[in-house]
């Protein structure tokens, strides 16, 4: 029988390889043995029935130390059981070098409680991750470690030895042997043990040497403050609900929803380094903080003048500079915009580059993060390689990049990235790049779907369950169950996830919020028989009549009828399918191998709420409130916010 693990690792091999292993299954696991390591160690071939435990079992001279290790952190079991585990694996030479520097006799001496750190930075426990797994420049392994961190593999040369590519995983361990397959996961073999910081964000940032302006701008304004939690100790939630999971019936399946074991507050910072600043001759923090009230007094001019000397107030421009680079969840470079599969199986980048819309800590500013040309941008507008004036945007650097400044980024709370220039929230950001249709995937609009790591499983079916009362910027009722849904591809839901709401339910969450203007508010969301009806609110104002979810595009009172390429004839289409308050899905995303959700996804649409005036300094929040009887769904994948100057463009809104 061929391990369904080497399967994975297959999946992007060529046709031929795979044959080939396949007729080998029953012989040998996947391993890669085309890899520099060295001479006497470099074919570790492992059989099919072996566990991870076994698999370290069997060299002990090069494993030794990191099995005692796990043993003394009560791990070893673990690796020995059923599950489907990624392990990175020190060698005993790498134990003997973090003994050296550490101050430790023996793995004996080293106390347990960093005994259970070290084990549990090393183990993967939600998936086997092989190295031909890795998509495009995004390098973190789409689960977190144990010790709930970022696992990042990045490419470097080895200039010692004829520049041949070697593997790092968490910027200091190199993989010496990769993708050893086990019955219960893969083993990768690394020479270095990895150290998982234990300082908060701004601490991290601080050691940074090469981040000091950022760095004191973050204390003179007290954000550094906002980004030191870690655990609500408040959180409680019992293991049946944990690793049993709770059985639910939705979408006409039986499912089971797993809730976080610990509710984590994580951060994000976007962070220009010293060089950066100094190109734009900004060089002491005087400098920094004339050049954010230049910036913001012109964005802001209501508060011009007005809070100069309060760094701590947040209407002052530098309190406004550094918390417009700050993010209330904890995000990878490829979390940031659609990425991998889902950009190049689902996403039309011949129609328009893939994008997501977020609010930073900043009240009141947005971002608008994109993917253009391979690489992820903050604030640019545009398509493929032509820019709106002045909306060029700031590009985010790669992790490989990254390296040369910091090979270690991961706080305990948190990650930051470098920026190539300055991201600032200014007159072109407010009213050119972000003066346009916003899509807003519903599983971002609460900070905890992200770090508790319920979203971006794409292509894996995860139902992930929320406790009520633990999600930021959200209110529920006690009948209410929530739950991040990720699943195939083929679903009719964009970005394969959606956030399930169910039940006699009366939910409501903040929105973010753009710049002022007037703007229509959509709801995007996939009909089905097993949806309710809901009656809608803005701050507790009535959204017109009650929208039924359960019928789609084939029903004669939504009316919609299928493009015939008829410009003209499609157009007027549209239009009467907008007086009846619904528009067809987006033209710039479909199910992969198919054209778009335009197209041939009948039962994905977009529901015209209302329009509103958006103020300054408001804050707004959509109600959903179930009016049928009974256990009904809502399948929610993304609101839409869409200011006049496109809704209303005399040329017609574009359907992407």
């Amino acid at each position: 029988m061929t391990n369904n693990i080497c399967k994975s690792a297959m999946k992007k091999l060529p046709a031929l390889f795979i044959l080939a292993v396949i007729s080998l299954s029953g012989l040998v696991a996947c391993v890669d043995n085309d890899f520099e390591d060295d001479a006497a160690n470099s074919n570790f071939y492992t059989a099919t029935k072996r566990t991870a435990a076994q698999f370290l079992d069997a060299a002990p001279e090069r494993y030794s130390q990191f099995q005692a290790t796990l043993k003394r952190a009560n791990y070893y079991s673990l690796l020995t059981t059923y599950g489907t585990f990624t392990v990175f694996a020190p060698t005993n030479d790498a134990f003997n070098l973090y003994l050296s520097e550490n101050g430790y006799g023996s793995v004996d001496e080293i106390p347990l409680e960093i005994c259970d750190t070290i084990v549990r930075t090393h183990i993967i426990s939600k998936g086997a991750f092989f190295t031909t797994d890795q998509e495009g420049d995004n390098n973190v392994l789409p689960e977190l470690n144990m010790n709930d961190r970022f696992i990042e593999i990045t490419s470097d040369s080895d200039v010692t030895n004829n520049n041949r590519m070697i593997l790092r995983v968490n910027g200091d361990a190199r993989l010496i042997q990769k993708d050893d397959s086990v019955t219960n996961g893969v083993v990768h073999t690394i020479d270095r043990v990895i150290t998982a910081s234990s300082v908060t964000l701004p601490d991290l940032i601080a050691e940074d040497t090469t981040t000091t302006l950022f760095s004191k701008a973050l204390v003179l304004t007290g954000m550094c403050d906002s980004l030191r939690k870690y655990i609500d100790e408040t959180y409680r939630c019992g293991d049946d609900s944990v690793y049993d999971g709770i059985p639910k019936r939705y979408g006409g399946q039986d499912r089971t929803a797993k809730y976080p074991e610990k509710r984590y507050f994580k951060y994000t910072a976007f962070v220009e380094t010293d060089d950066v600043f100094r190109k734009r001759n900004i060089n002491t923090i005087d400098d920094l903080i004339a050049y954010a009230k230049s910036v913001y007094d012109a964005s802001f001019p209501g508060d011009a003048g007005l809070y100069d000397d309060d760094f701590t107030n947040r209407k002052n421009p530098l309190n406004r500079f550094v918390s417009y680079h700050l993010m209330d969840r904890i995000g990878s470079y490829g979390d940031w915009a659609p990425y991998g599969d889902i950009l190049t199986q689902c996403c039309r980048p011949d129609i328009a580059d893939a994008e997501d819309f977020w609010q930073t800590m900043c009240p009141g500013a947005m971002i608008r993060f994109c993917r253009a040309n391979d690489e992820l941008y903050a604030n640019r507008k545009g398509h493929k390689r032509t820019v709106i004036d002045g909306c060029k945007g700031v590009r985010v650097l790669k992790a490989l990049e990254s390296t040369k400044y910091s090979k270690k980024r991961d706080a305990i709370n948190g990650t930051y990235h470098y920026l190539e220039d300055i991201l600032v929230y200014d007159v072109n950001v407010r009213d050119k790049a972000l003066n346009c249709r916003m899509r807003i995937d519903a599983t971002t609009l609460c900070a905890d779907f992200m770090n508790q790591n319920a979203r971006g499983h794409y292509g894996v079916e995860t139902f992930t369950g929320m406790k009520n009362g633990y999600m930021t910027g959200w209110k529920t009722t006690k009948e209410t169950f929530v739950a991040v849904h990720n699943d195939d591809p083929w679903w009719s839901s964009y970005l394969g996830n959606a956030v399930c709401v169910k039940g006699q339910y009366d939910v409501q969450f903040k929105l973010p919020t753009p710049p002022p203007g007037l703007y229509e508010i959509r709801l995007g969301y996939v009909a089905g028989e097993e949806r309710g009806v809901v009656q809608v609110y803005l701050n507790n104002e009535p959204c017109g009549i009650p929208v039924d979810l359960r019928v789609g595009s084939w029903d004669p009172i939504i009316g919609s009828i299928a493009d015939t390429g008829d410009e003209e004839t499609d157009l007027a289409n549209d239009k009467a399918l907008r007086n009846r308050g619904y528009m067809k899905g987006m033209d710039s995303y479909g199910k992969p191998g198919a054209t778009h959700f335009r197209k041939d996804a009948a039962e994905h649409l977009r529901r015209i709420l209302t329009t509103v005036q958006i103020r300054e300094g408001e804050d707004y929040w959509l109600r959903f409130r179930q009016v049928m009887e009974g256990d009904a769904e809502w399948s929610f994948d993304y609101i839409e916010l869409c200011p006049k100057s496109v809704y209303a463009n005399p040329d017609g809104e574009d359907r992407h």
